[in-house]
């Protein structure tokens, strides 16, 4: 097992979007919340949102709320998480190479406590810490997909005060020091699975995994997902699954299910993860001054 990282000196927040100028400004206002909160609010910060591909005012959107930008034509989730760390890294300078980088997704809410908890996670000696979502309300999402989901997401999840070292991977509730980050090959330029990829390269390195339900974030339940094996694709495919719904796990669709695991233990054992790949880094092309937080 790796040596514990050290405190954190900074944090490098990023968020990939493409066409997102609908859900970004959400976003970033519950990521303001969170650069306030007062744990998270003495450390240095760059938030870097990386649009990717866009047609409409995601970048324009991304600069009124003091983030740095760095566009890319990939569309490709991969590439575009990849870029907006290696901007955010370049932006920090000296900070770089204790800071903590911590991404989300443009269409989710990340909780007022988010980076204060990874944060601690980092202070406790984790190298990475991996969260889980709750997806917010849709009318447009049938209240039988819904159950569906919370069936197989929660399956397996032990009752209170037990820990859930859960099997997901979410790059809208990841955080990683960069350090490790760099040593696992960052995030691959893959069209999706980028984030179980950079996770299951550092359980590979034997580097310290937490895998914690202790603060999810609230995260889009679209169908027309940006990833083409997304999580929106994830709800279509239950959509249309024919499964009967009282074959299902009746636990896991209780909606006391969609609560976070309160007395979660910070001390969890990792799961394991799939297999990882290769990371591309791309400049960044258009950037603001590093330490901005958003704000409105």
């Amino acid at each position: 097992m790796k040596r514990p990282p050290p405190p954190p000196s900074a944090l490098a927040v990023v968020i990939p979007a493409h066409n997102e100028a609908h859900e970004l400004p959400a976003a970033l206002a519950a990521l303001g919340m969170a650069l306030r909160h007062p744990e998270a609010a003495a450390v240095p910060v760059v938030t870097v949102v990386a649009a990717d591909a866009c047609t409409d005012t995601t970048a324009a959107i991304a600069a009124h709320w003091g983030a740095a930008i760095v566009e890319l034509p990939a569309h490709n989730v991969g590439a575009a998480r990849a870029a907006g760390v290696a901007c955010a890294l370049r932006l920090l300078g000296s900070r770089a190479e204790r800071a903590w980088i911590a991404t989300t997704d443009a269409d989710s809410l990340v909780p007022p406590r988010w980076l204060a908890h990874q944060l601690r996670c980092a202070l406790q000696g984790w190298h990475c810490v991996v969260g889980t979502v709750r997806i917010r309300p849709n009318a447009a999402l049938a209240p039988r997909t819904v159950a569906r989901h919370r069936a197989h997401y929660f399956a397996g999840r032990p009752a209170p005060p037990h820990p859930w070292g859960h099997p997901h991977v979410h790059g809208a509730n990841l955080g990683v020091a960069a350090a490790p980050y760099r040593a696992a090959g960052g995030f691959a330029a893959l069209a999706h699975g980028e984030d179980r990829a950079l996770v299951a390269a550092l359980e590979q390195r034997d580097y310290r995994i937490l895998r914690t339900d202790a603060c999810p974030v609230h995260t889009s339940a679209r169908p027309d997902s940006r990833a083409p094996h997304g999580f929106g694709a994830f709800l279509r495919r239950i959509a249309l699954d024919d499964t009967p719904q009282g074959d299902m796990p009746l636990r896991a669709a209780d909606p006391e299910a969609e609560q976070p695991s309160t007395a979660q233990d910070e001390r969890d054992r990792p799961a394991a993860s799939p297999s990882g790949g290769a990371a591309v880094e791309r400049a960044c092309q258009k950037a603001t001054a590093p330490a901005q937080r958003p704000s409105p």
